[in-house]
């Protein structure tokens, strides 16, 4: 009898998501709670784990398929001899399916089986392959996208390689003319979403930007003094920036309890706590994890979160409900090197704060020329909801507790 693999129950503001890969194939064994497949919603990639041992029977959803909530999606045979069959089951199809001195190269090759058997069918070394899957593995996208120069002189044998990737993978293709090469690939579900939400933010809010600019000396010079006793007494927790502004931030929405709100309708929502939105980058996208209460969090527990966060969202394990709520955002594109820049809202908030890169430049202090590490800040606000003194106010404190960070722990 077969037993059936759903997809997860979405939370209310997820409608429907999309498979993404499969990493388990018809045939092919799998032990209980080891991920088959990732679905990709507007928010994040779910992981999917068997509910029991077995082997995969049918595969009723392919990649790109549109699939919702409980939806079955393909069945098993469950069995505890397919669990113990899970760990020879990989190399024992390999050479059934490779055939030749290829299926052994390729054989601890990160791949998925997609990716492998559309190699097969067009004689390509996997070895050869940049994978831009998760963890580097490679995928059927790759393999269609590949051209291999010294064996594409028959080059009509490689012409249906957009066919083999749209017959697998709808929406994609490759375009070739001498070495101008075109790749079309579909927009992500959660690219999608950050468009349309950026573009939603843009066209419903009255966006304003105000900036100054904030001598990160005192900060450098503290964290330099304290971040290994620091990192010693939180066991490895490292002292970075984006502490103090976050704690900066907090004693901010406290004295201008505007930034904290949100429009409702007609209503304007005042925020007794401050949850604060760290801006990650990860390379599906940029999300938004949630530090919550951060008005009750220390400097470590503080720091503690947003690794964590860093860490969970390149590997993209962060939860959608992590993500949900948020009274004020907080970005940093000086990683990058953005010197200057005016941070798009995250609607429903009022206010998001940008920080930049720390650039040394010549500064008038007390009459005389000094060469200091300065930062360009930039607060974007609904201007809707906050005027223009309240702005400048919240983001002229955020300097004055950076520039003396006594004032942070001492609540002035």
């Amino acid at each position: 009898m077969s037993n059936e693999i759903k997809v997860p129950t979405f939370p209310e503001s997820v409608q429907e998501g999309t498979i993404a890969t499969w990493h388990k194939q018809p045939g092919e064994a799998f032990a209980r709670d080891e991920i088959i497949v990732d679905i990709e919603t507007d928010k994040v990639v779910q992981e999917v784990p068997a509910p029991a041992a077995g082997v995969m029977k049918e595969i009723l959803k392919g990649e790109g398929d549109t699939v919702t909530s409980n939806e079955v999606i393909a069945l098993f045979n469950e069995g505890e001899a397919a669990a113990d069959s899970s760990e020879p089951a990989s190399p024992s199809a390999e050479p059934a399916s490779a055939g030749g001195s290829d299926s052994d190269d390729n054989s601890d090759i990160l791949a998925a089986p997609a990716a492998k058997k559309l190699a097969q069918e067009k004689g390509i070394d996997l070895a050869k392959v940049k994978g831009t899957g998760k963890g580097g593995r490679i995928t059927k996208e790759d393999v269609a996208a590949y051209k291999d120069e010294p064996a594409a002189a028959p080059a009509p044998a490689a012409k249906p390689a957009p066919a083999a990737a749209k017959s697998s993978a709808p929406a994609v293709a490759v375009e070739g003319s001498g070495e101008r090469i075109e790749k079309r690939v579909p927009m992500t579900r959660l690219r999608a979403r950050i468009a349309e939400r950026l573009l939603d933010a843009t066209q419903t809010t009255a966006m304003l930007t105000t900036f100054n600019e904030v001598n990160m000396e005192p900060i450098m010079k503290l964290r330099s003094q304290y971040k290994d006793m620091f990192e010693k007494v939180h066991n490895g927790t490292r002292l970075g920036f984006m502490g103090f502004f976050v704690k900066a931030a907090v004693e901010a929405l406290r004295r201008i309890p505007a930034v904290n709100a949100s429009i409702d309708g007609n209503d304007i929502v005042y925020h007794g706590y401050q949850d604060i939105g760290v801006a990650v980058s990860t390379p599906k996208g940029l999300v938004v994890p949630v530090l919550r209460n951060t008005e009750n969090m220390s400097l470590a527990a503080i720091e503690n979160g947003i690794r964590d966060f860093g860490l969970r969202a390149r590997d993209g394990k962060i939860g959608i409900e992590e993500m949900q709520g948020g009274t004020f955002t907080i970005t940093n594109g000086g990683v990058f090197g953005s010197l200057l820049s005016t941070p798009i809202l995250n609607p429903p908030q009022a206010a998001i704060l940008g920080m930049h890169k720390i650039q040394e430049r010549p500064m008038a202090v007390n009459g005389e020329v000094k060469i200091l590490p300065m930062m360009y800040l930039a607060l974007s606000y609904d201007h809707r909801l906050i005027d223009g003194k309240e702005a400048v106010s919240f983001l002229v404190a955020i300097k004055e507790m950076i520039e003396d960070p006594a004032r942070i722990l001492l609540e002035i």
